[in-house]
């Protein structure tokens, strides 16, 4: 018993000095053991879901531990206890897996690849483009709920500022190929 009171504290005071770490900043890159290649397991390469993790081996002592000390006295087979204590101190790591997926899939880059999602926006001459690829004006268009600003050239004539576009084609990281947007309603 005092074996598994010493490994319960323990492992209770480094979950509490990764937690301290974990919220204020210092804790994200010293979750995984293994390189990459070996730990990605079969979840898309999703930190979180790393199972051999010093976190988790935490988290399961903390599981087993506590739980094999708060039920001695209800269970008297050593042999159920144990098992029982095995099935939390799993329990807890899968939980805890499960709640860091959840975390990390709310996470966003915020960038934007201009490539694929600029392709058919439509938006407006924020600056007067001048016809026939003779010179660079501006557009603003929406992208992901995101108002953004670029460069753009037209093939056909002049667009005055204001007037509505959709792209036709991404010609650099900063520059669009747009063409006139018809808002006639019939």
């Amino acid at each position: 018993m005092k074996v598994l009171w010493a490994v319960t504290l323990s492992a209770s005071l480094i979950f509490v000095i990764q937690s301290v770490m974990t919220f204020i900043g210092l804790g994200s890159d010293m979750d995984s053991d293994l390189p990459d290649e070996v730990s990605d397991g079969s979840f898309d390469a999703d930190p979180s879901m790393n199972l051999l993790t010093f976190r988790n081996l935490v988290n399961f002592l903390i599981g087993f531990g506590w739980s094999a000390i708060l039920l001695k006295d209800k269970i008297s087979s050593i042999a159920l206890l144990a098992f029982v204590a095995l099935l939390i101190g799993v329990a807890l790591v899968v939980l805890v897996m499960y709640l860091f997926k959840w975390l990390y899939s709310m996470q966003a880059s915020g960038n934007i690849n201009v490539r694929k999602d600029a392709l058919g926006c439509l938006g407006s001459v924020y600056l007067t483009i001048p016809g026939e690829r003779s010179g660079e004006g501006k557009v603003q268009i929406t992208i992901n709920n995101s108002v953004r600003e670029y460069g753009a050239v037209t093939d056909g004539e002049a667009l005055p500022t204001g007037a509505q576009i959709r792209v036709v084609e991404v010609i650099s990281e900063n520059t669009l190929l747009v063409e006139a947007q018809n808002s006639l309603i019939i």
